[in-house]
């Protein structure tokens, strides 16, 4: 039995390279010039990068020894996380003027469900525009959006017409425009899966809904199902305010690459110190303990374990981290170490399964 979902008016708000754009407005002497957060040192790594330095191919994690080859002019500035936390706090205030259902999914991006609204205002496009021009007024600052039915519609279309702009996408529209879309901008597809997807003649949103649930499961496993619903408009995904964290990790770059097992102990040893004060500010412990290690070559290795209880404390963190580093050989020198730990003590366990002949009705007229 078919069942139409309920048409909600989502809007995603992301701040146009915000923390790049944060240094540029309290920095005259770095505006319209190309700038990157982060970077500096012949180890480190861009954070982020202002829209200037992009024409240059310059991207976020991207090494700055490679950015600076690829725009010589860049200025590298250091991160200051307090002041854009600061900033991201007055944003916010701004969004729950016009709704409490807001669900930051980091300090300079957020999801709002707007269908009632504090304002008002039948018009989710309007109260986009809104929210964007106090953003402006009240920070200096752009932001772009994007509106739709739900919550992965609405942030693919704000990148559309990104810097300084915004998108929508109306219920009739929803459907066309997800078959049109690119396979990698769907959620889980990144490079190993576009690949997969690609050899089976999956190249965009209409190939992907002409698959069988039966066929992408058999491919894709439990994802299958996510694809098979996403692609017609199904997500059942509200903006929920209380958004649960799913793991809580700390990593650090080394100025000179390590060999020695002893001195990665060391290492670890204090990120582990750092992942438990996270642990304990967010007041969650997890199950799941994982070791990143990045070698000299830049090749990635995760190693992971999850325990019968749930962890928190620095000391038990590190007896599995301990384990796992001497669980094989390292077969480099390693640039950077990392500790994560998810399966946390937030998470709902419980996993709803929509069934796969559901469809939105997309006759449905809102004022959009």
């Amino acid at each position: 039995m078919e069942e139409a979902l309920p048409i909600r008016k989502i809007i995603h708000v992301d701040m146009d390279a915000f923390y790049a754009s944060v240094e540029q407005l309290d920095n005259p002497e770095l505006r319209d010039k190309p700038v990157a957060v982060g970077g500096g040192g012949h180890r480190g790594v861009v954070s982020a990068a202002s829209y200037e330095a992009r024409k240059f191919g310059v991207r976020s994690a991207m090494s700055g020894v490679l950015a600076k080859k690829r725009c010589p002019e860049l200025i590298f500035v250091k991160p200051r996380f307090e002041r854009y936390s600061e900033i991201s706090k007055e944003i916010r205030k701004i969004f729950l003027e016009y709704t409490d259902l807001v669900e930051p999914l980091s300090l300079d991006e957020a999801y709002l469900d707007v269908t009632e609204n504090k304002i008002g205002n039948p018009s989710a496009t309007l109260i986009a525009q809104d929210i964007r021009n106090k953003i402006k007024e009240r920070t200096g600052l752009n932001a772009s959006a994007g509106i739709s039915i739900n919550k992965f519609v609405a942030k693919i279309a704000s990148d559309i017409n990104k810097p300084n702009g915004q998108k929508t996408i109306p219920p009739e529209e929803v459907l066309a425009f997800l078959e049109e879309l690119d396979i990698k901008k769907f959620y889980g597809v990144g490079k190993v899966m576009k690949e997969k997807m690609y050899l089976l003649g999956i190249f965009t949103g209409k190939d992907l809904k002409s698959k069988s649930v039966e066929f992408l499961e058999e491919h894709f496993g439990k994802s299958g199902a996510s694809y098979y619903n996403i692609v017609r408009g199904i997500q059942r995904s509200k903006v929920s305010p209380d958004h649960k964290r799913k793991s809580l990790a700390a990593e650090r770059t080394f100025n000179e690459n390590i060999s020695s097992e002893v001195f990665m102990l060391e290492r670890l040893d204090e990120i582990a110190v750092e992942v438990e004060r996270r642990l304990q500010k967010s007041k969650v412990a997890g199950k799941t303990v994982t070791l990143k290690i990045k070698y000299s070559d830049f090749t990635l290795q995760t190693r992971s374990k999850t325990l019968p209880l749930y962890v928190s404390d620095k000391a038990l963190i590190m007896e599995t981290v301990k384990d796992l580093l001497f669980q094989e050989g390292m077969k480099n020198s390693v640039r950077l170490l990392g500790i994560s730990i998810s399966n946390l003590n937030n998470e709902d366990k419980k996993e709803a399964k929509p069934p796969p002949d559901e469809t939105i009705d997309v006759q449905l007229k809102l004022d959009f």
